[in-house]
């Protein structure tokens, strides 16, 4: 296992000081077991997606099916009836009319695409100087260079590259009628120079797992109705389920003109990701011109096999039983993190759907809170001010009460 060690280059790490990653051997449920023999419970379902727990048999027997058809095929020029089937399936779920599908396989490159057609939207219609983003302090869309640069400026890992792209206008959350009134007069002065205003729906992950509610979504939906602006949804985090509803534009009754997914789409299992425009903005495309085509096509688009795992996540997500496994982690988040309030230094303690916090009035402190989690049988992995949970929906209560409780005996000794 560590013979390789040394020629891989690990994510989000110091990897001079940092301790060595723990080898898992194989995944089951809610559980990642190790090489050494030891089992620990995923608080965070890697990194959200995970919603159904690992290797449901469902998935791989999907995944297995296509496996033997055809494992993956060029998307420019071709297609398959894997795509097709989970296009109509997500323009069906979707609220409106956000029915155009355009695939990828990562989150980040999906936000990048939804920026690209936000950007050549205006372009295809002979409107010049659109060429900004307005985004939100707290936000997080991505690592790469383009989602960096609506990413709150603030956030530690992308600081070294500030000037490095085209600034974008990073501004507070409409939260209330004083917030709305400065965003409206902001948008009042930029409109002319805004492609599009992007937020994550209800909850702003990686920036701090940041709630907020839906009349936010909706103040947001009539200012840029009223200056005349796209709206972009990045529920790369909050889709599938993880905050109540199977997606919270759906849940808050807020359309978006383009919305991107990832993490959960699959289940888990496979990488894919996708930006869905509304009609309007996929008929600004739609001409006997080449040149207003969007030029854009990731190589795995559309993988197969990515696509027949994310048909068979939305089969489970039909049966509805992911809604009361949601409810039911809710209420165990909620009281099994309660008493952490009285910890040192923690700030709030917060749930929403399949999500539970604990926030801290300072950063904390990764990697040892962490491997402190791995010896009481968990893996939680701190963000920031946060020590968070998001475990896959097919946790068990047993298993919920080791996460929590894993959290209170950290926390308050």
């Amino acid at each position: 296992m560590t013979r390789g060690a040394p020629h891989v280059w690990r994510p989000y790490c110091q990897m001079k000081t940092a301790p060595a990653p723990l080898a898992v051997a194989r995944t089951q449920g809610a559980s990642l077991f190790l090489e050494d023999g030891r089992e620990l419970v995923d608080g965070i379902a890697s990194w959200w997606t995970a919603c159904h727990g690992y290797n449901h048999p469902q998935i791989r027997a999907a995944v297995q099916r296509q496996l033997e058809l055809m494992p993956h095929v060029m998307f420019g020029g071709l297609a398959h009836e894997p795509a097709y089937r989970l296009a109509q399936r997500l323009a069906a779920l979707l609220p409106g009319d956000l029915d155009h599908v355009f695939f990828a396989e990562s989150g980040s490159v999906s936000v990048e695409i939804a920026m690209k057609m936000a950007l050549q939207y205006w372009i295809n219609r002979g409107v010049s100087g659109r060429t900004r983003f307005l985004s939100f302090k707290g936000g997080y869309h991505g690592d790469t260079l383009a989602t960096m640069t609506i990413c709150d400026p603030e956030e530690g890992m992308h600081s070294l590259f500030a000037g490095v792209m085209p600034s974008q206008i990073v501004t507070d959350l409409p939260l209330d009628p004083a917030s709305e009134a400065a965003l409206d007069a902001l948008l009042a002065e930029k409109a002319g120079e805004i492609a599009a205003v992007i937020v994550e729906p209800r909850v702003q992950g990686a920036g701090g797992m940041l709630f907020h509610s839906d009349d936010v979504l909706r103040a947001l939906r009539r200012l840029c109705d009223k200056h005349g602006l796209l709206l972009v949804f990045d529920e790369i985090f909050v889709g599938f389920g993880r905050t109540g509803d199977l997606f919270a534009c759906a849940g808050s009754g807020v359309t978006p003109d383009i919305v991107t997914l990832s993490k959960a789409l699959t289940g888990g299992t496979l990488p894919l990701s996708a930006a869905v425009a509304r009609t309007p903005v996929f008929q600004a495309f739609w001409s006997d011109d080449a040149g207003a085509a969007l030029m854009h096509g990731p190589t795995y688009m559309a993988n197969p096999l990515a696509c027949a795992a994310a048909n068979a996540s939305l089969d489970l997500f039909e049966t509805g039983a992911w809604k009361a496994d949601v409810a039911r982690i809710h209420a165990a988040l909620a009281e099994g993190l309660e008493p952490c309030r009285a910890a040192p230094g923690v700030v709030d303690v917060r749930t929403l759907g399949a999500i539970g916090v604990v926030e801290f009035d300072h950063p904390v402190e990764t990697g040892p809170l962490c491997m402190t989690f791995v010896e009481h049988g968990c893996w939680i992995r701190p963000m920031g001010k946060v020590v968070y949970l998001t475990p896959p929906y097919v946790t068990t209560d047993p298993e919920l009460a080791r996460l929590t409780g894993a959290i209170r005996t950290v926390l308050l000794g």
